[in-house]
Order: C-alpha cells, then structure tokens, then sequence
C-alpha cells in the first residue's frame, strides 16, 4: 500500500468509524482543497472542519461500505455507500440550519484524493445532493 491508499484509509476510518474531527483534519495538508457537490470548494481549514464537523455531528452513526479502492501513484479513489442517520441538525451551504430529520440515508459515493508527503493535498468528493435531500425528506420523490 501506498501513501495516497494509507492518506485516504486514515481520512475515511477518522470520519466514519472514530468520528473524530481532529483525526480528519490530521490527514490533510496545510494547504488541501476540498471540493464537494454541496459546498462547493474550500481552501481555508477552518471552513472545511466545519465543513466536516456538521456532517458527522448530523450522522453520529455515519458508515462507510466500500465497493472499490484503487491506487494510482499520488492518488487514491474510493466508491462506496455512505450509511447514517440524521439524528442532529446540518448546516446547509446558504448558512441555514436544517433540523434534524430522523431520517436513515444510504447514499453511493466517490472520493479522489492526491497525496503528497504523506498528506491529503486536494480531495474531491462526489455525491448526489438531490438523492441526499431526496432521502432526507427534503425534496420531492422521483
């Protein structure tokens, strides 16, 4: 296994089975880039702990189930489902709180992130936010 396999392990281990936020922020470099379908892109460290301590506040019980991990020299993908409840409030990207829904999702999902020295130096994640607010009850069935 390589850097960016070992980066992207540790990053989806801290979020979905210790939940812990500082162990997500470890793995990044100092100067990562975050993209997402929901936010948008995020430079400032700042921005993307909360970024991510809303998620995993909003699905204390948030788990991963890989469908495949490849390795590619400085990069690293993962597909795979994300599974959890919403069983606190979310901070939605326009700065308004939805409260929580109760509501279970499960949710296919693509992450690539580039590694250098060891760190997340750009990651993007890519997810159906209509399928995401669909689930949560917050837009209309297909």
């Amino acid at each position: 296994m390589g850097q960016a396999r070992d980066a992207l392990d540790k990053l989806t281990k801290a979020a979905t089975v210790k939940h812990d936020i500082k162990a997500v922020m470890s793995v990044y470099s100092d100067d990562v880039v975050l993209s997402t379908p929901d936010a948008g892109e995020l430079k400032d460290r700042t921005e993307i702990a909360a970024y991510w301590k809303q998620f995993l506040d909003g699905f204390p019980d948030g788990k991963y189930e890989y469908l495949s991990k490849i390795e590619a020299g400085d990069k690293a993908i993962d597909e795979g489902w994300f599974e959890g409840t919403n069983t606190k409030p979310v901070t939605l990207p326009n700065g308004e709180t939805m409260p929580a829904t109760g509501k279970h999702i499960r949710l296919r999902s693509c992450d690539i992130a580039t590694v250098k020295d060891g760190k997340i130096t750009e990651h993007h994640m890519y997810f159906d936010e209509l399928d995401f607010q669909r689930q949560l009850g917050l837009a209309p069935a297909a």
